[in-house]
């Protein structure tokens, strides 16, 4: 999966489907690295009041990570320390990579973001949020969703 992930990236750079400019609206690299909880979570402190935080593709949760071994771990730290809106467990997957982007921190200078489906028992519609695991962003409980205890 990896290398068929590398060489689409590959394939798009040479082929300019990857814009010169950024479209993320909240990288900050100045956000501290997140602290974890004993559950092996992220200690998540904020709750976001922007609807498009997560939801949309140009304001993703940009979980980061430091090298390839651990590229996925981040993701679920963060969506591990969620829940439903009334405390409910939810379960998640990764759906597709998408939506190429220019960065510095992939050796090809590109990357993409993940989409996630969550769930969560009695409700109506599943949620797709928006993850980045190449750029830093202050990490907030997306509109919606709440917070393990």
């Amino acid at each position: 999966m990896k290398k068929a992930v590398s060489f689409l990236l590959l394939v798009c750079v040479l082929s300019s489907c990857v814009s010169t400019r950024s479209t993320l609206k909240n990288v900050d690299d100045n956000a501290p690295i997140p602290k974890l909880t004993t559950e092996n979570t992220f200690v998540i402190t904020e709750y976001s009041k922007d609807p498009r935080y997560g939801y949309d593709k140009d304001y993703p949760v940009n979980v980061f990570f430091r090298n390839t071994k651990d590229e996925n771990i981040n993701q679920a730290r963060f969506l591990n320390a969620l829940t439903g809106p009334k405390g409910e467990k939810i379960s998640f997957i990764k759906l597709e990579s998408c939506c190429p982007f220019p960065t510095k921190r992939s050796e090809m200078g590109a990357g993409f973001l993940d989409v996630y489906e969550i769930r969560w028992e009695k409700q109506k519609k599943p949620i797709k949020l928006y993850l980045n695991i190449y750029e830093k962003g202050y990490l907030k409980v997306p509109v919606g969703f709440g917070l393990k205890k």
